[in-house]
């Protein structure tokens, strides 16, 4: 009894000493595939010397060239599985069998139009080097199998590799064919997220090699991920390159040879899993050309001459001119010395150990068949598979649940798809003291579907490429950015190409390499000058040790010093003309109010607390008010006083004294009682600024008004009372006098009035601690202003120059100024002749003072004479 399977054969290579063919004549002799040709009649003798493995039952195989074109695969898989090969090699039967079972082909683009044609039949296929991932698809290939893993696989592998190493900078290069343009493709999706970016993607033809060439030498990424290698690179010297290579050529000896070293030293790549065969070497060395061995054997001839230049052609006009005639004694172990044969070197089985696999798959599967007791089969009615004419469905059945161990040792199945699990070894290229390249492996890489990936690489194995010696190859498109920046993507290029942008304020980066957001910092916490760390905010007020509190404080008890000084001046020289005729008694409260304005500047300096903040803007306003209210009585006194027409009028009683006192407390208490309502309703209290303003390195403390209603109306008040007394003042401003009191009380409103309408727009505008210093300025500014205008002059006159400080400068007043009022001579008034408590005719006056024989009238609070 016999079973049928086929090898695809790689007999040639259309273009010489190239990775890819095009179009040409099938020459070249692929010393693999004659291999890989050995292996599967090497595994089908050995099972059938098993005794335990398909008992009396003899595996048989057919095989056939493909040439590597898709046209010549199909054709000769149909002459197999119709019966029209007219060749069979190793079997005992007369006559060409039905193929129930094909292993092959070692390309992908052969596979998929072989599986395409024959799956509506239910063929199996067990390809052992056709990875690409889209032959998984169970739905177009459903009798599709392999012994090699997907790409899918290999593809994960390289993103790990290339995550791992940082590399993010890269070129892809491949073969124009579905392996090439599917392995790019999925290895292009499992980068996406992942931050590494293709610089260029190139497929080669024979017009674009000196392109891709050109392209692979000036592009800045110094990592190439090959599918296939271009002999061009070779010679092109490109040495600044560090290659990643597929399964597809990573060991392959060929083109690992010395003239290539210079340019592919340090090569890492994916490998399919390695395994040592037992036998399978001197198998591989045994062959002989006999004179059977066109019949037995009729690829060993190009075998033979190709291996050692020689002919064993009979008709010597026919042998190239340049070889010898073979002798037939020639041993194939005599040129392993001179080149590792790719023949006889068992060194890498890799594919071979593949086909080794699809050889037993097929076996084992078989062996289940064997294994079906009749009414316990999966066919109709329980039915078991007829053995003697197997049918291509029922292998494919009993293919999907093979679950073995190899003779090596290592467990096989295939999953859902029909693909094995996925095992690779990563090779890096050493080269030898020789100069050859020594394949070392330096890890590994287990996936399968629905498990976890299991990746590994020693480092210190690892030779880099690239000249890069034993330090890793560094591929970017632009360098890491240092902490406390960010990346900005450069405008139509990939995202591994930025720039780097400093965090804003407020925001960090710690680590090199952010991405293109940094780190807000959470609350209470700011960004410090480098960007690279948050760091508590810190508390911000004006304080006393801040150089504009020690500034401000020191005004302020100037100022407060400057108006002690005045108050003992007028205290000192309360007797005196000029002290008598400004009303002492209001002087008094006035510098008193003015002291109090100075001294609550302080209230605004240092740390503010609940008590601070409801006494500063209630002591500000109370302050100001009592010395508006001061100053407006004063003012109202000056103006009845000098618009009165008869100095018998009695308008002046309504403004005594007592009665300036009561209008001075009302004032105030108006103000005292806003400020209580303020305070209890919606007080002051210390807040720390937020938001857009509050946002930075500093924590602003400051009071909050609480009521800005409040606040309103005390500052309103205070600003009703100002302009009231600056539009009294300036009606008294022309009165005539040595020493006009309303000229002074115009310029100091008009002082205060400028202050604080500045103040409202610097206020709103002013950041953080600087509003409480632009409403500190003003207080001073506007106290100022009222202590040098009323009190400057007087102090003037007082300490420095006291002969003015007299009755006779101060009422010398010519009679022309009163032409309402005329000297006096009543009989019934006699002139009084010695000082009384007040003058007769003016009984509200303060001045005690009379002259005999002088006539006198009265103008406000100051008596005035002359001499008749």
């Amino acid at each position: 009894m016999s079973l049928w399977g086929w090898l695809w054969l790689l007999y040639c290579l259309h273009v010489p000493g190239s990775v890819w063919g095009l179009d040409g004549a099938c020459v070249i002799t692929a010393f693999r595939a004659y291999r890989w040709l050995q292996t599967m009649i090497f595994a089908v003798e050995e099972i059938n010397r098993d005794p335990a493995l398909l008992p009396n039952l003899t595996l048989g195989f057919l095989a056939s060239d493909t040439c590597r074109t898709e046209g010549i695969t199909l054709g000769a898989a149909l002459a197999m599985v119709t019966g029209k090969e007219a060749s069979v090699v190793g079997t005992e039967c007369g006559t060409t069998p039905e193929v129930p079972v094909i292993i092959g082909d070692a390309h992908s683009s052969a596979s998929m139009v072989v599986a395409q044609t024959l799956g509506p039949f239910d063929l199996p296929m067990v390809s052992y080097f056709a990875t690409c991932a889209c032959l998984s698809d169970n739905w177009r290939y459903p009798s599709f199998f392999r012994t090699v893993p997907s790409d899918a696989f290999q593809a994960r592998g390289m993103a790990k590799l290339l995550r791992l190493l940082r590399w993010v900078w890269v070129g892809l290069v491949s073969e124009d064919d579905d392996y090439g343009k599917f392995g790019v493709q999925l290895l292009l999706q499992e980068l996406q997220g992942s931050g590494v970016c293709v610089a260029y993607s190139e497929l080669p033809s024979k017009r674009k090699i000196r392109h891709i060439a050109d392209t692979i030498r000036g592009s800045t990424a110094r990592v190439v991920v090959a599918f296939a290698l271009m002999e061009e690179v070779v010679r092109q010297n490109i040495t600044d390159k560090q290659w990643i290579a597929s399964e597809s050529w990573v060991t392959y000896s060929t083109i690992a040879s010395p003239k290539n070293m210079p340019s592919l030293a340090g090569t890492i790549g994916f490998a399919l899993k390695k395994a040592d065969i037992p036998g399978l070497g001197p198998f591989l060395t045994r062959l002989h050309p006999d004179g059977d061995y066109q019949k037995s054997d009729p690829f060993l001839r190009d075998l033979w001459e190709e291996m050692f230049g020689c002919s064993l052609g009979v008709d010597l006009s026919v042998t190239l001119p340049s070889r010898r005639q073979c002798t037939g004694s020639e041993v194939i172990l005599s040129i392993l010395g001179e080149g590792e044969s790719q023949y006889a070197d068992v060194s890498q089985l890799r594919a071979s150990y593949n086909v080794y696999k699809a050889v037993y798959a097929i076996a084992y599967a078989i062996q289940d068949m064997m294994a079906c007791r009749p009414g316990d089969g999966v066919f109709n009615g329980g039915q078991c598979p007829d053995i003697r004419k197997l049918q291509p469905s029922q292998i494919v059945h009993y293919l999907r649940g093979v679950n073995f161990s190899t003779p090596v040792g290592e467990s096989f199945h295939f999953d859902i798809n029909g693909d094995p699990p996925a095992s690779y070894d990563i090779i890096n290229w050493h080269v030898t003291p020789e100069g050859t390249a020594e394949f070392v492996q330096v890890g590994h890489f287990l996936s399968s579907e629905g498990s976890d990936d299991q990746f590994h690489i020693d480092m210190d194995k690892v030779v880099w490429g690239g000249g890069s010696g034993d330090e890793v190859l560094v591929s970017v498109c632009s360098a890491d950015c240092p902490p406390g920046t960010r990346h900005a993507v450069q405008k139509g290029r990939p995202v591994c190409c930025f720039d780097c942008l400093s965090c804003a304020e407020g925001e960090i980066s710690n680590t090199t390499g952010s991405l293109s957001t940094c780190i807000r910092c959470p609350e209470r916490f700011w960004s410090n000058p480098d960007r690279t760390a948050c760091i508590p905010q810190l508390v911000d007020f004006l304080s006393y040790s801040d150089t504009m509190g020690v500034i401000l404080s020191v005004i302020s008890v100037s100022g407060a010093t400057l108006t002690a000084g005045a108050l003992a001046t007028f205290l000192y020289h309360r007797h005196t003309a000029l002290v008598k005729a400004n009303n002492s008694e209001l002087s008094f409260l006035l510098l008193l109010s003015l002291k109090l304005c100075f001294l609550c500047a302080l209230v605004f300096i240092g740390q503010p607390n609940p008590w601070t903040c409801m006494l500063r803007h209630t002591l500000f306003g109370i302050s100001f008010v009592f010395c508006i209210s001061c100053l407006l009585s004063r003012t109202v006194v000056v103006l009845v006083a000098f618009r009165a027409t008869l100095p018998g009028e009695n308008l002046m009683r309504y403004f005594s004294p007592t009665q300036q006192r009561m209008g001075i407390s009302l004032c105030t208490l108006i103000q005292v009682l806003i400020c209580v309502l303020w305070l209890a309703l919606a007080p002051p209290r210390p807040v720390e600024r937020r938001g857009r303003e509050g946002r930075g390195p500093r924590v602003v403390l400051e009071c909050e008004v609480g009521s800005v209603i409040g606040f309103s109306l005390v500052l309103g008040y205070i600003g009703l009372l100002a302009s009231l007394c600056l539009l009294l003042a300036f009606l008294a401003r022309k009165l005539p006098d040595n020493f006009n009191e309303a000229k002074f009380i115009t310029f100091s409103m008009l002082i205060f009035c400028a202050v604080w309408i500045s103040f409202i727009p610097a206020y709103v505008s002013s950041p953080g601690k600087y509003t409480v210093a632009v409403e500190i300025f003003a207080i001073l500014a506007s106290s100022f202003g009222l202590l040098f205008c009323l009190f400057a002059p007087k102090c003037y006159i007082i300490l420095l120059r006291p002969e003015r400080n007299t009755k006779k400068h101060i009422i010398n007043i010519p009679l022309s100024a009163y032409p309402l009022w005329e000297p006096l001579h009543s009989p019934s008034l006699p002139l009084p002749t010695q000082k009384t408590q007040g003058c007769n005719r003016c009984p509200w006056c303060f001045d005690k003072v009379l002259s005999k024989g002088s006539e006198y009238l009265c103008k406000g609070d100051i008596c005035f004479f002359y001499f008749v």
